[in-house]
């Protein structure tokens, strides 16, 4: 009997201590992808030996307590590694850190650009006093848990996306002493939260009136290039400071304060008598302006070009409102050979000079600045003798003879709306033309003249432009620039003898080229264009090599034609064509990121099924070190650097993102790219 007690109680002490080592191992194990971020991290920074406990691989951080890591439970939760003299830069797994509420690696010497991927749930961001170069990223736009953000003392530059609708929450932003230009974005005013703002020491413009209604208690915005005046409502701040600025001085508008410099009373204002007197005036100047242009526009000097002094020059007429005469054109040749392009990753026209780097900017359409050879301005502007640049129209006859009368040798491809023909003129001018499948139309002959009225406007270096059209006979018919190199997806996909594989810093540029175009559909034009068709067969490539977008302006269309519009390119909500927007096109374009990435064709069924889908296969991969290098196309030969790669491949994940919402503007994926080849 009493040996029988003392085995029991031998056996419970036994399960005892056993149930207590079990449990100290099973709290003690860190979550594996906080491990995988720590790991990269620690490598990313140089493996610096005063990171006690760290490794660049595997470890268990939460267990054997490493420097600067706090944790609950398996979950890493606060990082603080402040005023280390840590080096180098933080990685690309930083998003894997789900659980870290407090991120804080201020006052050390890390350089290069802010990661992409940050903590998304973090409530504390301090990246201050370092040496970050770039622009903010637009991947804080989705930490929606954001009260804390100090970037200040770094060396960030670029303008702020507008970006800051769903930051709700936060309270104390600080981003001063830096290099950030621009206008303050719109969605600041969605900071409801926000009491202490720091921006001095920047280059910022414009106004300040999306401060007004926030509840500041603490603004600091001395030091950049503001104009305007100061909010009343901001005047009754106990900490504010505004000086160095340029300020507009005199009476402030109505609602505006009067102050320049701070705290103001507002009262100041104009008479009603004077306002009345400057209306007046304003009505009598722009009645004598009219008055001007009418007899100017009437006049026999109000042609394309006027001479002046000696010297020729734009006069203020549009030029698709006259018909050039072969006179002129020589003039007009002269003067565009007096301008030197811009050379920056292919030929950049002069028009796309214009282009303002604020994306709220809206250009003027223009008709024609661009330097063309005689051929080309003679079949763009003068298809028939008597044809006007408005129209831009090519008969059937010509085109017919053009094609070998739509002969299958001449066929080029096969669209989603239609075949498209190689036309060849006897001057040695060669063109595409894109039949478009009349019942699309449903028999609208003024709907397609306006479309293609609408393309004819669209101008980038980077986008194939439209020469002319034709609508006769129930023909529909784009003619566009012939580019002899064909597509993306013929040098990625369809291999020859011949063919030579992509250098690395070619996809780079190519990536670079399209999104851009993207960009300028997006944001740039007016009213702004929705692809809806992005996929590498629609990027052309020139004889440098430069990208073409082609196939855009179309968008109305696709949603009649039964084809399935690019397999593997339709982003998730695309099931509905109502349901296709502009973040629909930079998923699409992700995709094509990923064939230049891969070499892969964004579904091939001769792949295993676990592979047929590009996006599927390659998204949860695009952080893993090892599996990205056996992920780039085998055609590069190893000839590519990795950190390029990776941040190649942090592009691709956001513009992959399931939720629309998540994926970035084409404007900051322009800027991301750039970084790249800088």
């Amino acid at each position: 009997m009493f040996w029988c007690r003392r085995m029991h109680h031998s056996l419970l002490g036994f399960l005892i201590a056993s149930l207590v080592i079990l449990t100290t191992l099973v709290h003690s194990k860190t979550d594996s992808e906080d491990v995988s971020a720590l790991n990269v991290m620690f490598t990313s920074l140089n493996s610096p030996s005063k990171l006690s406990g760290w490794q660049s691989s595997g470890g268990d951080p939460c267990g054997d307590s490493w420097e600067g890591i706090q944790c609950s439970g398996s979950s890493v939760t606060q990082i603080k590694l402040s005023g280390l003299g840590l080096t180098g830069s933080l990685g690309y797994q930083l998003a894997n850190l789900k659980s870290v509420t407090y991120f804080d690696v201020s006052k050390n010497n890390l350089k290069n650009d802010i990661p992409y991927q940050l903590p998304p749930n973090a409530a504390t961001l301090d990246l201050s006093n370092n040496g970050f170069t770039g622009s903010v990223p637009y991947s804080i736009s989705l930490m929606t848990k954001l009260q804390n953000l100090n970037l200040n003392h770094n060396k960030l530059n670029g303008q702020l996306s507008d970006m800051f609708q769903k930051l709700s929450k936060l309270k104390t932003l600080d981003l001063s002493h830096n290099s950030i230009s621009g206008n303050l974005p719109q969605s600041f005013s969605a900071f409801s939260s926000l009491s202490t703002l720091h921006l001095q020491d920047n280059e910022f413009t414009g106004t300040v009136d999306v401060l007004a209604r926030l509840p500041l208690k603490d603004l600091n915005i001395e030091d950049n290039e503001f104009t305007g005046w100061v909010p009343d409502s901001l005047n009754g701040i106990d900490n504010l400071k505004t000086g160095g600025n340029a300020w507009s001085s005199g009476p402030a508008p109505p609602g505006k304060s009067s102050s320049a410099h701070g705290k103001g009373s507002g009262k100041g204002g104009m008479s009603g008598l004077a306002i009345a007197l400057i209306v007046l005036a304003s009505l009598v100047v722009v009645g004598l302006l009219i008055i001007l242009l009418s007899k100017r526009r009437s006049s026999p000097s109000s042609h394309f070009l006027e001479e002046d002094n000696g010297s020729w020059h734009r006069a203020f007429t549009p030029l698709s409102s006259h018909e050039l005469s072969i006179d002129t054109r020589a003039a007009i040749k002269k003067e565009f050979k007096e301008i030197e392009p811009v050379n920056s990753f292919g030929s950049i026209d002069i028009k796309n000079l214009q282009k303002a780097p604020s994306m709220g900017y809206k250009p003027p359409p223009s008709d024609f600045t661009e330097s063309i050879s005689d051929n080309e301005f003679a079949i763009r502007l003068n298809a028939g003798r008597n044809t006007s640049v408005r129209s831009m129209a090519f008969s059937l006859t010509d085109l017919l003879t053009a094609t070998g009368n739509f002969a299958s040798g001449r066929l080029i491809g096969e669209g989603s709306l239609g075949p498209v023909y190689r036309a060849k003129y006897p001057d040695g001018k060669v063109l595409a033309v894109k039949k478009i499948d009349s019942s699309l139309f449903q028999g609208a002959k003024q709907e397609f003249s306006e479309i293609a009225t609408n393309i004819s406007k669209v101008h980038h270096q980077n986008i194939a432009e439209l020469v002319g059209y034709c609508s006769e006979q129930g023909h529909s018919m784009l003619i566009h620039e012939y580019f002899r190199n064909g597509s993306l997806h013929g040098f990625l996909h369809v291999s020859d003898d011949y063919s030579k594989p992509l250098t690395w810093n070619t996809r780079v540029r190519i990536a670079l080229g399209t999104a851009r175009a993207v960009e300028y559909l997006h944001e740039v034009c007016s009213p702004s264009f929705i692809h809806k068709n992005i996929k590498s067969s629609n990027i052309l490539l020139d004889l440098e090599l430069n990208p073409r977008l082609c196939d855009y302006g179309l968008a109305n269309f696709h949603h009649r034609t039964s084809q399935n519009l690019g397999a593997g390119y339709n982003a998730p909500e695309c099931s509905k064509p109502s349901a296709y927007t502009m973040k629909s096109d930079v998923y699409s374009f992700g995709v094509v990121m990923l064939e230049l990435l891969t070499g892969r064709q964004p579904f091939d069924s001769s792949k295993p099924k676990s592979e047929q889908c590009l996006v599927r296969w390659a998204t949860p991969q695009l952080h893993d070190i090892d599996a990205l290098d056996k992920m780039v196309d085998p055609a590069l030969r190893g000839l590519y650097p990795p950190k390029s790669v990776s941040r190649f491949a942090d592009i691709i994940s956001l513009c992959a993102q399931v939720e629309p919402e998540f994926r970035p503007p084409m404007s900051e994926i322009v800027q991301a790219l750039v970084r790249l080849v800088q």
